[in-house]
């Protein structure tokens, strides 16, 4: 368990956040101004999954922080709207590509995040903490080379860093929640123990990344992080839900050679049709998730490592799962969803 205890109430700071709008950019943005910071979030003019927020909506959801609208894909408006009118001390982003498709990974994990660390290092700004994925490591989609492009130029920017690999969100564990209580079974690829990981909530990582700006045992390094307690497989998540529920388990095995199948056919016919060609992307990831652990990888053994795995926080996916059932908890998970 990683031990980055509740530091005191800072001497204001200015701190400059991006992905502010989505679930642990939100989350962040409570904590850093628990602890004094003075935060600022740079936000698109139509924000949040969908676009479904307008100014206001934004201004409601990031109550207490400042605002500046702007185009994190165009530099001058980087630049003009969030560096124009005020100095930073910190960058902190949670900015990531909503769908993971190669033309949305490409330009949000990397150009995007180029064009803030260019406009930063012009600015001055000597500190940047960065929300990245444990998945990187074993690069194999678009998005993640696309996220280590921009992690290995933020290596060599100059700039104090802390890259927080971090493993799965509660919201990308919970849908098939739904499909439960309309008497549907759960869904596992392959046996369902083939994978784990070790989930972390948005509050606790939110409090880990502000950690990370005074914390010097935390810069200037690649930080992988999960929640706190033991791996958990999909057959384990879709068993709690049942008892959780009071029923009878009801797993469903989805063979992984159905998504090899859909993933060849989209790609033959995405010659034809481009659009399918981005749909295979996206079935692409999804096989990734169904053969891939979110944990350590260990090279030299070739094995995912449960024990390598940093754990931080307090809330486990299990105690979200009570929330959600007995407390009618949401889990916003936007253009993630997959079920």
């Amino acid at each position: 368990m990683i031990d980055v205890s509740a530091q005191e109430i800072q001497p204001c700071r200015r701190v400059l956040v991006f992905g502010a709008t989505g679930t642990i950019g939100h989350a962040t943005v409570r904590a850093l101004m628990h602890r004094g910071y003075e935060v600022t979030c740079f936000v698109r003019p139509r924000a949040g999954a969908g676009g479904r927020l307008n100014k206001d909506g934004v201004a409601k959801l990031l109550e207490g922080a400042r605002l500046a609208f702007g185009n994190v894909t165009d530099p001058d408006s980087i630049r003009r709207e969030a560096f124009g009118l005020e100095q930073f001390d910190v960058i902190l982003s949670c900015l990531a590509s909503r769908t993971g498709a190669p033309q949305d990974a490409w330009a949000i994990d990397y150009q995007a995040h180029h064009n803030v660390l260019a406009v930063a290092k012009d600015a001055g700004i000597k500190q940047m903490v960065l929300l990245s994925a444990l998945c990187v490591q074993r690069p194999k989609l678009e998005f993640q080379r696309a996220k280590l492009a921009f992690e290995q130029e933020l290596i060599a920017s100059g700039l104090t860093y802390s890259i927080v690999r971090a493993t799965a969100f509660f919201k990308s564990l919970s849908g098939q929640l739904d499909r439960l209580r309309r008497g549907k079974p759960f869904l596992v690829f392959g046996n369902g123990r083939h994978t784990a990981c070790k989930p972390i909530s948005d509050s606790d990582l939110a409090e880990f990344l502000t950690s990370c700006i005074v914390d010097e045992r935390l810069h200037n390094r690649i930080l992988p992080l999960g929640g706190p307690g033991r791996a958990i497989t999909p057959l384990e998540q879709g068993q709690h839900l049942f008892a959780l529920l009071g029923q009878e388990p009801r797993i469903r095995h989805v063979p992984l050679a159905l998504l090899d199948a859909i993933i060849t056919m989209l790609d033959a016919v995405g010659y034809v049709l481009p659009s399918l060609s981005a749909k295979a992307e996206l079935a692409r990831i999804a096989r990734y998730y169904a053969t891939e652990s979110m944990l350590v990888y260990d090279v030299e053994r070739g094995r995912y490592d449960e024990d390598a795995t940093p754990s931080f926080g307090s809330e486990t996916l299990f105690d979200f799962y009570d929330r959600m059932i007995n407390d009618n908890a949401v889990a916003e998970r936007g253009d993630h969803a997959v079920f």
